[in-house]
């Protein structure tokens, strides 16, 4: 099946989490979460970086129309973007820690390399 997860919510609700998921990782370094909620952040955070590496002012307001913390922004520009800037992509590792306690969903940490 071709396309993005639904992860079992309505587009709107999905989109929401997965902005906000985003913006955690970029503003912590880390996550632990699902494997397939880890996938779609992974894709989404690693765009964000690319569109960071280039340092205009587009680049600027394309991440904050989807990051939706100011300061993170103005970490990922300053901080994020410049440690890879010799880098094609690969920003994220997803390290799988085993079975959810309760439902044994495949759980992961999600981190920046």
């Amino acid at each position: 099946m071709p396309g993005t997860r639904k992860l079992g919510r309505t587009t709107d609700h999905r989109r929401a989490m997965l902005r906000a998921m985003v913006t955690y990782l970029l503003e912590n370094g880390r996550i632990e979460t699902t494997v397939t909620r880890a996938k779609e952040v992974r894709a989404m955070a690693e765009k964000m970086i690319t569109v960071a590496k280039d340092d205009s002012l587009q680049a600027k307001r394309t991440a904050l129309a989807y990051i939706t913390k100011e300061d993170v922004v103005k970490k990922l520009f300053t901080e994020i973007a410049p440690k890879y800037k010799e880098k094609n992509g690969g920003y994220c590792r997803i390290i799988k820690t085993g079975p959810r306690r309760g439902d044994a969903a495949e759980m992961c940490i999600i981190e920046l390399v």
